[in-house]
């Protein structure tokens, strides 16, 4: 039997705070506790009411996330028993102070030197790069590395959100070996109907002459750049088309294509930001998710996880950030980033093959459920604390 663990979860955002690391670290804080686990959350103040979820214990103490505020979290993490194992969610920019927060890493290297925590980082994206942007992007690039090679120095294991996160942050673990285990994000708008069913289904049904396409976004640049050629040229000149825009700025971006395109005004509909029930039902909704990413598709994505777990055909991208198991599961269409002709040509040959757009829905399907699902998560969290429980007895 898995011994009850007790973990403090160190997060940016947790809700009701928007965001995908607050909906990720509710998903985990909820499957650690309905396991039986003993679950502490450190997260910033908010205004909002306050969500419950039973064997969750929230704790606001981290404020701004000002040095004030991590010594009160400081006082309040001595009282529970040590070692303590803290878990934190890593992304360079979440922690304020324009994302260059490093009194909160110093403080972390602190707990872990001083107090003996066992610091684990989840790290969701390790730092900005140097290219592409301006000389403030440089400079804040240059200090989210400084902040990681403090975490690194400090941390007992390292949890990554994609597989590429590996090679990046090994400069600068300054050869510790710490263990770095891959740890898939999975999608954060909860399937409305059992996904199981679909796997087992035998007769998916017909899309008929009616196609609805979908994307699910922020529709911030530069995916909003990307998507915005490829509108007219899905819709355009196919009557029986319709698309779909979910997701946060859906209405804004919506205005805008029509502004361009006002023939295409009747085809394209806007969900704004809704609720995950609602968006699960436009998700389903949809013959075909079109979802390009300027770096490609990878787990990390949690508008592509979100298709995947409904078991909707995907037509995506793929680049220097996608994970091999994308092509190898036929799970998804892939086409190189920016090019519209090859993204427009894969979308017209998926709707065109009611049999191949069946089949990528039911292993988008299988590969969610054998590979992203959260049991796969908590399962692995608990399962290397019981590894820790044993290196501790030996």
């Amino acid at each position: 039997m898995t011994a009850v663990a007790q973990w403090h979860i160190i997060t940016c955002e947790y809700p009701p705070q928007r965001g995908g690391v607050s909906d990720y670290t509710r998903l985990v804080a909820q499957g650690l506790a309905e396991k039986g686990d003993r679950v502490h959350v450190w997260c910033p103040s908010t205004c909002s009411p306050e969500p419950h979820t039973a064997g969750v214990d929230v704790h606001r103490s981290l404020g701004q996330i000002t040095v004030r505020d991590l010594m009160c979290v400081d006082k309040s993490l001595n009282e529970f028993p040590s070692p303590r194992r803290l878990l934190v969610q890593w992304v360079p920019h979440g922690y304020r102070y324009r994302s260059m927060n490093l009194p909160f890493c110093l403080w972390l290297w602190n707990r872990a030197r001083r107090k003996h925590d066992e610091v684990e980082i989840m790290v969701h994206e390790p730092f900005l790069p140097f290219r592409g942007g301006t000389w403030q992007q440089a400079i804040a690039a240059a200090i989210h590395r400084v902040m990681i090679l403090i975490l690194l120095n400090g941390a007992t294991r390292i949890w990554i959100a994609i597989p590429a996160w590996r090679d990046r942050l090994q400069p600068y673990m300054l050869g510790r070996r710490i263990p770095i285990q891959w740890l898939p994000v999975p999608s954060n708008v909860e399937c409305s109907v059992n996904v199981a069913k679909i796997v087992d289904a035998t007769d998916t049904g017909s899309p008929g002459t009616q196609h609805t396409l979908g994307h699910f976004g922020t529709f911030g640049w530069p995916i909003s750049k990307m998507l915005g050629p490829l509108v007219p040229e899905l819709l355009r000149g196919y009557a029986n088309r319709s698309l779909v825009l979910m997701g946060r700025g859906s209405t804004e971006f919506r205005l805008k294509i029509i502004e361009q395109n006002p023939d295409l005004a009747t085809q394209i509909s806007a969900t704004g930001e809704v609720g995950a029930g609602e968006l699960s039902y436009w998700i389903h909704k949809c013959n075909v998710m079109i979802q390009p990413y300027p770096d490609g598709v990878s787990s990390r994505r949690g508008t592509a996880m979100a298709a995947l777990s409904h078991g909707v055909p995907i037509v995506t991208t793929a680049g220097s950030l996608t994970e091999d198991i994308w092509a190898q599961s036929g799970a998804a269409a892939l086409v190189p980033p920016w090019d519209v002709n090859l993204f427009r040509d894969a979308v017209n040959n998926l709707l065109a093959d009611e049999q191949k757009l069946n089949g990528m829905g039911s292993r988008a399907t299988r590969l969610y459920l054998d590979r992203f699902h959260v049991e796969h998560t908590i399962q692995t969290l608990r399962s290397s604390h019981q590894q820790n429980l044993a290196v501790c007895e030996s």
